[in-house]
C-alpha cells in the first residue's frame, strides 16, 4: 500500500491553512483529488464572500406545487429590474428547473472558469442591468433529463447554488423554491441564516392550496424568517369580450386565514394568457406588458421587497450609528480633537454632538418603524 506523504500545511491550524482562492466548490475542482487543504472552510469562505455582495434574498415559496412559485419568481425579478435594481434569480427546483424557460435560455450551458460557474444573463433593452440567472437546467446535458438524486446531493446542490455561481454584485436575489418544506429549504434556511433574507409566498384561492400555504407560514415563523407577504395567484378571470371579472376557483376564507396568521396579502394575479405566453416565449410579461394587469396587479410586492431592503438598510445605518454613540463620544480621537477647545466649552461641544446623533438615530428609527 503507497502512503502518500503528510503536506505541512496539512499540518496548520485551519485558521493558517490558505484557501485556494478558486471561486467553485471543490467538487468541481480537478485538483480535488489531491488537494490538502481545508475543504470545509472553502466551502464556507465561498458562501460568506458571496453573500457579502448580495443585498436582499427573497426565497418564492409555497408548500404547494403547481401555484405558479416560478412564474411569480420570474416576474418579480424582472419588476425589480425594471425599477434599476441589481437582480438575480437562483433556481433551487432541483426537480423541475424552469427559470431557464422563462428568460429564454432553454439549452444553454454554462462554463466553469476560476471565479466560478458562469450565469445566463437577461437584458432585454427596457432594463439597466442584466438578471443574471443560475439553475441546474445549465448543467444538464439535455432539458427532459430527470434528476434521481437523495437528499444529500440536493444538499450539496443548494450549497452550489449560492456558493458557486458568479452571483457578483447583487441588490436582490430571487430563489425560486421548490415545493414543500423538506431539504432544500432546511439546508437553504440554514446557510443563509443571518444573512438578509425573506420569504415571499405564492398561493391559489383553493381551500387545499391555502392548508398547504398555512404550513409554510408556520415553517417561516418558527425559524424567525420575516414574510414580505402572499401574492395569490390565479385569482380571477377577466371575459375578453364582456371585460367581466369572475372566479374560477372559490376563495373560501384565504383573506381571512392569513391575515390571522399575521400574513399580508400583497397581491392577486389574475388568469392571464399572455401571462403564459411570455413564459414559454421567454419574456416576463411585466416587461413585456410594462402598463398590463399582471405588472399592475404584482406591483404591490414589488414595492414591498424595496420597502424590506430599504428598511434592512436603515436598521444596518441604526445599528452602526448605535455603536458610534457609545463608543465615539468616548474615544480618545475625540479627545484629541477636543484638545484646541477651551475647557469650558469641551463638555458642551461634546453634549451638543451626541445630540446630533442621537437626533440621528431616532430618524433613522422612525424611517425603519416606517418601512414595516
Amino acid at each position: 500500500m503507497e502512503i502518500k506523504p503528510i503536506s505541512l500545511e496539512a499540518l496548520k491550524p485551519h485558521s493558517e491553512q490558505p484557501d485556494c482562492g478558486r471561486g467553485h466548490a471543490c467538487q468541481f475542482c480537478p485538483q480535488e483529488p489531491e488537494c490538502q487543504l481545508d475543504k470545509p472552510r472553502h466551502e464556507k469562505l465561498l458562501i460568506e464572500s458571496r453573500l457579502a455582495h448580495i443585498g436582499q434574498i427573497i426565497l418564492v415559496m409555497a408548500n404547494k406545487g403547481g401555484v405558479g412559485k416560478s412564474t411569480v419568481s420570474a416576474n418579480l425579478a424582472a419588476g425589480l429590474a425594471a425599477q434599476g435594481h441589481r437582480v438575480g434569480v437562483a433556481d433551487a427546483d432541483v426537480h423541475g428547473p424552469n427559470q431557464s424557460r422563462f428568460f429564454g435560455f432553454v439549452g444553454s450551458h454554462v462554463r466553469l472558469s476560476a471565479q466560478g460557474l458562469g450565469v445566463c444573463r437577461f437584458q432585454p433593452a427596457s432594463i439597466t442591468h442584466p438578471i443574471k440567472l443560475g439553475t441546474l437546467a445549465f448543467l444538464m446535458e439535455k432539458d427532459d433529463t430527470p434528476i434521481v438524486w437523495r437528499d444529500s446531493y440536493k444538499h450539496d446542490f443548494m450549497h452550489h447554488l449560492i456558493g458557486s455561481f458568479e452571483w457578483g454584485e447583487l441588490d436582490y436575489l430571487v430563489v425560486d423554491m421548490p415545493p414543500g418544506t423538506g431539504n432544500e429549504l432546511i439546508t437553504l434556511s440554514d446557510m443563509l441564516e443571518g444573512a438578509n433574507v425573506s420569504a415571499l409566498l405564492v398561493t391559489t384561492p383553493q381551500e387545499v392550496a391555502l392548508m398547504d400555504s398555512l404550513k409554510a407560514v408556520r415553517f417561516c415563523q418558527e425559524r424567525g424568517m420575516p414574510i414580505l407577504g402572499v401574492v395569490e395567484n390565479m385569482s380571477g378571470v377577466v371575459c375578453p369580450h364582456c371585460q367581466g371579472e369572475f372566479h374560477l376557483f372559490p376563495r373560501g376564507s384565504l383573506v381571512q386565514r392569513l391575515e390571522e396568521a399575521g400574513v399580508k396579502a400583497l397581491a392577486q394575479l389574475p388568469l392571464d394568457p399572455e401571462l403564459a405566453r411570455g413564459s414559454d416565449e421567454g419574456m416576463p410579461d411585466v416587461l413585456g406588458r410594462p402598463l398590463g394587469p399582471i405588472a399592475q396587479a404584482l406591483a404591490p410586492a414589488i414595492e414591498a421587497c424595496v420597502r424590506h431592503a430599504h428598511a434592512n438598510t436603515v436598521e444596518s445605518a441604526l445599528h452602526s450609528l448605535q455603536g458610534a454613540l457609545q463608543e465615539n463620544l468616548a474615544s480618545d480621537e475625540l479627545d484629541a480633537a477636543l484638545q484646541g477647545i477651551p475647557d469650558d466649552q469641551r463638555e458642551a461641544v461634546r453634549a451638543a454632538l451626541g445630540q446630533l446623533l442621537e437626533s440621528e438615530q431616532q430618524r433613522l428609527a422612525a424611517s425603519a418603524k416606517e418601512d414595516k
